[in-house]
């Protein structure tokens, strides 16, 4: 990051001197091969055609000018290629990193790049019909490692979790408990094909049973069923909020969707979309006129018996969300919800909103392994493993960590197995150890009398090796990676960096001696070094949401 700041300052004054801007067409990023430098740029390819030159010419002047810098930073400025320029910088640039993050601490990589803006993070919002399974997991790692990244970065963010507690799967829940209920009492029960089976529902109607009696199979049926439901959405739900709870997930706002609907908010944005001709009747339905804004085809919001679809309370919703003053609205959904996406970036635009202000990640499904063998989940049919029972098996900075490991719309193999072992294949241990491996290291220099102080320059020159400056330059690009991960909603881009630097602290740790590294200022040179490296660790792993053990 301060790389990046530094070259851009140098850059910008010749963009000024041509009434040019900064665009994403102008690069600056490091190049493939590191003999050319630590960071190139194309800018003299955008600058060329109004410099009336050839973009080496441009290069070259360029070159030209920022070698007559004094500064002590700019090691090296070399034109390459057809117009490429590439920067070295010199050691001493690196090394003051080191000051930077000692100083800094906890806040280190923090920025401004948000500005304040309002952003809501909506995740997991799975139907209270169940547990927590292992993909809502990797949606709610995703979702608060990524609010913590934007916050992190200077955005106001408000997670949030959508109860869908009304429609069809409400009443199939109440409809399966209320018969497991039934069956206790030795009365005659009817079970739908599509209600929902397993061992909680009966652990559900045990819980009915113990606090009804016999009084709520004596209510006519309705209302019986209305008792059951509310039942077991409110214990569903509370298991729901301790799981997240013990994950290390928050949700700040809790939005009900029969809320949603009793306001009457659903039938006023209807109305709304009727008066501005997006809304249409056709075969005794209600329609969206989505296709005005590139969807495939218009989509039905009241059916012709009368009854809601999901999209229409997913509109209001929106709308809500929107009157409530977010710049920009990021939705999880699992990767069944692809073709939801266009009708919902439809949406946001009959709400008068540009498409990019509403944002929608999907996330795969995960392959739960066990001993080689996929384990089968089904909700309804009652056989899954439970997001508690992984935790209980794993904890909780194993799964957040692999949930992260990946991309979020790429599959992603869990293996309970493999992330349960204390060596360097499991990749949560391999960066925890890291950190804690600096940690030993530092009781040991107690323990042998060596206070760590707070180096000098002079003493941090000392840094100066192939490995030395391979990791002072790892750290520096921490500030680039969180500005990356929330540029592009994606916190994997952190867990790849994580795991990077602690394979170059590894490699580091075992070729170049620490407390017998000689003199007493090479001594704390590489002491400072470490304790950099474990506090951007440290920094790291938090936002991941995953503790940064000191012993392991």
């Amino acid at each position: 990051m301060r790389a990046q700041n530094y070259l851009r300052e140098l850059l910008v004054p010749f963009l000024a001197e041509h009434d040019q801007e900064w665009t994403p067409a102008t690069t600056l990023e490091p190049p493939r091969d590191k003999r050319f430098g630590d960071l190139a740029t194309n800018m003299a390819f955008t600058l060329s055609k109004k410099a009336r030159k050839n973009p080496r010419q441009v290069a070259q002047d360029m070159e030209q000018r920022l070698a007559g810098l004094d500064d002590g930073r700019l090691a090296k400025v070399e034109t390459a290629g057809p117009g490429f320029l590439n920067f070295t910088l010199a050691p001493s640039f690196w090394q003051q990193g080191v000051l930077d993050i000692l100083d800094q601490g906890d806040e280190y990589g923090q920025a401004d790049m948000g500005r304040g803006r309002k952003v809501q993070v909506e995740f997991v919002s799975a139907n209270p019909t169940g547990p927590l399974h292992i993909g809502h997991g990797r949606g709610a790692a995703l979702g608060d490692s990524l609010a913590r990244i934007l916050r992190f970065m200077g955005h106001d963010v408000t997670t949030e979790y959508y109860l869908n507690d009304a429609g069809r799967q409400m009443r199939l829940l109440g409809a399966s408990v209320l018969a497991r209920y039934l069956e206790l009492l030795g009365r005659e029960a009817v079970f739908s094909e599509d209600g929902y089976k397993g061992d909680y529902i009966r652990e559900l109607a045990q819980g009915l049973l113990g606090r009804d009696g016999e009084r709520s199979a004596n209510l006519p049926e309705q209302e019986a069923l209305d008792v059951a439901r509310e039942y077991a959405v409110d214990h569903i739900l509370a298991g729901i909020r301790q799981d997240l709870q013990d994950f290390r997930v928050e949700h700040q706002v809790w939005f009900s969707e029969s809320d949603l609907i009793r306001s009457g908010a659903v039938e006023r944005t209807l109305e709304c979309l009727r008066a501005d001709g997006l809304a249409y009747e056709q075969d005794g339905a209600l329609w969206f006129a989505s296709t005005r804004y590139g969807d495939d085809k218009d989509r039905v919001l009241r059916k012709s018996d009368g009854s809601l679809t999901y999209l229409a309370s997913d509109i209001a919703y929106h709308a809500d969300k929107f009157e409530r003053g977010f710049d920009l609205v990021v939705d999880i959904w699992g990767a069944d919800h692809h073709g939801y996406v266009g009708r919902m970036k439809a949406a946001a635009q009959a709400l008068g909103r540009a498409p990019e202000d509403l944002q929608c990640i999907l996330v795969q499904l995960v392959n739960l392994l066990r001993a080689g063998e996929q384990i089968a989940m089904s909700t309804r049919a009652g056989e899954f493993e439970t997001l508690a029972d992984v935790c209980a098996e794993v904890g909780p900075d194993a799964a957040r960590f692999i949930f992260l490991s990946r991309k979020s719309d790429s599959h992603l193999d869990f293996d309970l197995e493999l992330v349960k072992r204390q060596t360097m294949d499991n990749p949560v241990y391999y960066v925890q150890y890291a950190h804690a491996r600096i940690h030993s290291l530092l009781a040991k220099a107690g323990e042998a009398g060596v206070i760590p102080l707070r180096p000098t320059l002079e003493t941090l020159a000392l840094l100066d090796g192939e490995a030395d400056l391979e990791l002072l330059k790892a750290l520096d690009q921490f500030g680039d990676v969180l500005s990356s991960s929330a540029a592009t909603l994606s916190p994997h881009h952190l867990s790849h960096y994580l795991l990077d630097l602690a394979g170059k602290l590894h490699r580091y740790y075992t070729t170049h001696p620490v407390l017998g590294a000689g003199s007493p200022e090479l001594v704390q040179a590489r002491l400072a070094l470490c304790r950099a490296v474990a506090q951007v660790l440290r920094n790291g792993l938090g936002l991941l949401g995953v503790s940064a053990p000191e012993k392991m």
